[in-house]
């Protein structure tokens, strides 16, 4: 076994592999951009070796820069994780070029897989059934617009080496074609450093099922079991779980059978993954393989009892895999959610900035979370947003979804948006919880997963008692402060000779101030709302979880406060809201109505479409920025002339900065 490794990522993949490293006694060392000097995996590690600028070109994809650092660290070998260099074949032979053990299949493997142009057609020549398509070197627009019409539309355009759901698009008809594929093309360019793509027959309402496989060089190979991950939103894998709700035993051993196959005929060494689609008749197609460590392999950990990480190392070592195939077990259901920093109320832009609170539930038999960041780190715009990953095992699938359910009802993230509450209406929608969510389910029916901006009047009155009583503690804390605990201004409940005051309340609610009158003290109050009065009596508020009974029913709620914004939970639904006081309005040139066309979020300008003197219509793209490893269009709110462009291609800019300006 090796005695130091470097890992060649960051964020979460980076600190699982050192946590397995720890337990194995193994030394590790990180490397780091400029962005990432004080990362948790920079921390984490045993030693830190820094790479360059903020953007992957600058630092992760250095791979003369990580093999330096491994050697003057004197590790033994290199972990890529996933994403970045991971299924890069010459970075796996630049490692073992310079005497360093790659912690991943060979080279040769990879180059056979790694595109997957090209694995398609291997596993057609295997036997593996592919769905009709087009994988040839010949990129021209006209060749390929050739064979989308023979293929027929909807088509699939694909980023020949990407992965992740990068540099994917689907095309409904031809006069959309040369566009769609101008558009995968860069983002493919821009993620993966290489613009080929193929074109594949778009299955309608496909399933996504994957099989975990694992070799060793001496000439064992064995699979551990299955995934499924339809549910999606634009390629984007949000919940993954194992075993797959839609598989009969029949199907599961062929679809094992076959991933085994393919490994075989590659000569296939370290942890892989073949993905297939399933159509509604259920047969299976080869979609892809995927020659690294998947985001989503917790849950077959949780599901087989193994650790995939030590089986990589161990294999990378020499030694053979430590089970046969009879031997791997399928215990119980588990599921994982990746929590985003990112806004699903606007098109789920990407977010950044500082993780003011981030309150996850503590790590259990039954919960696990793999995160890269702890409270106070910042989401940075030059990598994906994601915060963390929750993972839940429990013996069936109905409990899983509770434990799951519970487990979100327990987060709680200040700072930058995030989708917490999208994820939770995803774990109790139908076609989750039945378990019939094709890929595609999301993307038709988004709207069933967003809030329909009605307020929870039992959650809004909770939130209030819990202000209520947060203020007379805190008054109760300046009398004592004061030198007289007695006073009756310690009650902080507007008193006054005669009877209490009403006390005005009032909280931010998706950009809404809502209102309510309270008088009252100690857990008893009368307050109005909307017209209507109702009673509470008996709140408590204890361990951030509050106890009341509005007016005959009673309730529990979780409760969690920041400085500036309060979020209470009652298991089914969540509020958050800020209170007006915290509340920072917007200054009144933000408010200035369309004139002025500002990025929604930072990042980097990619394409500028428009020039000063342009006129334009409503809807018509303006500019393209990057950020996160996506792709937002700038759009005209209306019809007019450019009047000014104020950013230039390769310009990184702010939230809120002015990019063009608009004239009648």
């Amino acid at each position: 076994m090796f005695d130091k490794i470097l890992i060649a990522n960051r964020g979460e993949i980076a600190c699982r592999v050192i946590r397995t490293c720890r337990r194995l006694g193994i030394r590790t060392v990180a490397v780091y951009s400029s962005a990432d000097a004080d990362a948790q995996h920079v921390r984490l590690a045993d030693e830190a070796h820094p790479l360059g600028g903020p953007t992957p070109a600058e630092s992760y994809l250095r791979g003369d820069a990580i093999i330096e650092a491994a050697k003057k660290s004197g590790a033994q070998a290199i972990h890529p994780g996933y994403g970045f260099l991971s299924e890069n074949a010459d970075f796996a032979d630049a490692v073992e070029a310079a005497g360093l053990a790659f912690i991943g299949p060979k080279a040769a493997s990879m180059r056979k897989m790694g595109s997957k142009a090209g694995a398609k057609e291997l596993m057609a020549a295997a036997g593996v059934p592919v769905a009709p398509g087009y994988t040839g070197e010949d990129q021209a627009l006209a060749t390929l617009a050739r064979e989308a019409a023979k293929i027929g539309f909807p088509l699939m355009l694909k980023a020949a080496h990407g992965g992740g759901g990068k540099g994917m698009r689907i095309v409904r008809g031809l006069d959309d074609f040369a566009s769609q594929l101008e558009s995968c093309k860069r983002e493919a360019a821009n993620a993966f450093g290489r613009d080929r793509v193929l074109l594949e027959r778009y299955v309608e309402s496909p399933r996504h099922v994957e099989i975990q496989v694992f070799g060793d060089a001496h000439g064992n190979v064995v699979h551990l079991n299955e995934r499924e991950c339809s549910a999606q939103r634009r390629y984007q894998k949000v919940l993954e779980e194992s075993p797959s709700p839609l598989l009969a035993r029949e199907q599961r051993a062929a679809m094992g059978e076959a991933a085994v196959l393919a490994a075989r005929a590659l000569d296939y060494v370290n942890a892989g993954t073949v993905e297939f689609i399933v159509d509604a008749a259920g047969d299976f197609y080869f979609m892809e393989i995927n020659t690294r460590l998947q985001v989503e392999h917790p849950v077959t950990e949780l599901t087989t009892g193994l650790d995939l990480v030590e089986w990589q190392l161990r294999v990378a070592a020499g030694e053979p895999l430590p089970l046969r195939q009879e031997q791997i077990a399928q215990r119980g259901h588990a599921i994982e959610v990746r929590l985003y920093a990112e806004d699903p109320d606007a098109g789920f832009l990407p977010a950044s900035g500082k993780l003011e609170a981030l309150d996850l539930p503590p790590p259990s038999e039954n919960v696990r979370i793999d995160s890269g960041v702890v409270e106070g780190d910042t989401v940075t715009i030059f990598y994906d947003p994601m915060i963390a990953k929750l993972i839940v095992h429990d013996e069936d699938r109905p409990r899983a979804l509770a434990r799951l359910r519970d487990a979100l009802a327990g987060c709680a993230i200040a700072g930058p948006k995030t989708n917490i509450g999208f994820l939770e209406r995803l774990a109790r929608h139908p076609a989750v919880v039945e378990g019939r969510i094709d890929t595609g389910y999301l993307d038709r029916h988004l709207a069933e997963f967003l809030p329909d901006g009605r307020i929870d009047t039992r959650l809004l009155l909770a939130a209030a008692t819990a202000q209520l009583l947060a203020q007379e503690a805190q008054a109760r804390e300046r009398a004592r402060a004061s030198g007289d605990p007695a006073s009756p201004w310690a009650i902080a409940d507007g008193w006054r000779l005669g009877e209490p005051a009403w006390r005005r309340l009032a909280f931010l609610h998706a950009g809404s101030e809502l209102e309510l009158a309270a008088r009252g003290h100690a857990g008893d109050y009368r307050i109005e709302y909307a017209g209507r009065g109702y009673r509470v009596d008996g709140a408590r508020l204890a361990d951030g979880a509050l106890g009341l009974r509005i007016d005959d029913g009673g309730y529990r709620v979780r409760v969690l406060r920041g400085a500036d914004w309060i979020d209470v939970h009652d298991g089914d639904g969540r509020l958050r809201l800020e209170p007006v006081a915290a509340y920072r309005h917007a200054d009144a040139e933000g408010a200035a109505g369309d004139a002025r066309i500002a990025a929604p979020m930072p990042g980097r300008v990619a394409v500028v479409k428009a020039r000063p003197g342009d006129d334009v219509m409503a809807g018509q793209d303006l500019l393209i920025i990057e950020a996160m490893k996506m792709e937002l269009a700038i759009k005209s709110p209306r019809d007019g002339t450019v009047a000014e462009l104020r950013a230039a291609v390769g310009d990184f800019v702010e939230a809120d900065a002015v990019l063009a300006v608009l004239e009648p």
